[in-house]
């Protein structure tokens, strides 16, 4: 069974390039301080390390 990770959306992505604006919105992140609990896979990680200075991850 794969665990699950909690990632919260913590600095604004005004800043940010497109690019990085797709990666927020594909993770399901719309607003500041907006968390969403996901699936903890390969790909998941991947999209998660693109904007790593965006968010915060826990392990769930």
């Amino acid at each position: 069974m794969a665990g699950k990770i909690k990632v919260t959306l913590t600095k604004s992505v005004i800043g940010a390039s497109p690019k990085q604006r797709k990666v927020v919105e594909a993770l399901g992140l719309k607003k500041m301080h907006q968390s969403v609990e996901l699936v903890d896979s390969p790909v998941t990680r991947g999209a998660v390390s693109k904007v790593s200075h965006l968010l915060t991850v826990e392990e769930i």
